[in-house]
């Protein structure tokens, strides 16, 4: 499966379109679309000169195909477009890893659509760069709502 538009939207939503280099929440060099390495992959670095709108939906187009490669290679059960759309999202936000070793992703190969809508909620943290804890974000809990969301729709 590919995403849809409907899915890109999603996730540049969230992502927003940053033209230069900037430390996402997690304090990971981020550009474009929450690109953290070029095609040629190089990772961003705080010295890396702007890119423009153009430059940041071919790096997004770039990002995105390992995400999609990620969940068609690890989800083993029937996916809706929506489904889908939801599982890139999540795993363009969170990384391959996450979604490999997954509540979310034990539930949805064991055809437990419902228990694997409700896993999304549980990735809203992210460690305090000062404290090193755990904390809530605000910005990934609503991304992991419309996410799950996204997913239950038919």
């Amino acid at each position: 499966m590919k995403l849809s538009n409907n899915g890109a939207k999603l996730i540049k939503e969230f992502e927003g379109l940053v033209p230069h280099p900037y430390k996402d929440v997690a304090g990971i060099w981020t550009i474009g679309y929450g690109s953290t390495s070029y095609a040629d992959g190089n990772t961003v670095k705080a010295t890396d000169k702007p890119i423009d709108k153009k430059q940041a939906d071919e790096l997004f187009s770039i990002t995105l195909s390992q995400y999609e490669t990620a969940v068609n290679k690890f989800v083993l059960v029937p996916l809706t477009q929506n489904q889908f759309d939801a599982l890139v999202s999540f795993t363009y936000n969170e990384g391959t890893g996450a979604l490999k070793q997954s509540t979310l992703l034990k539930k949805l190969n064991v055809k437990d659509y419902a228990a694997a809508a409700d896993c999304f909620s549980a990735w809203n943290k992210i460690t305090d760069p000062h404290t090193g804890k755990k904390v809530v974000c605000d910005t990934l809990t609503k991304r992991r709502t419309k996410e799950s969301n996204l997913f239950k729709q038919l």
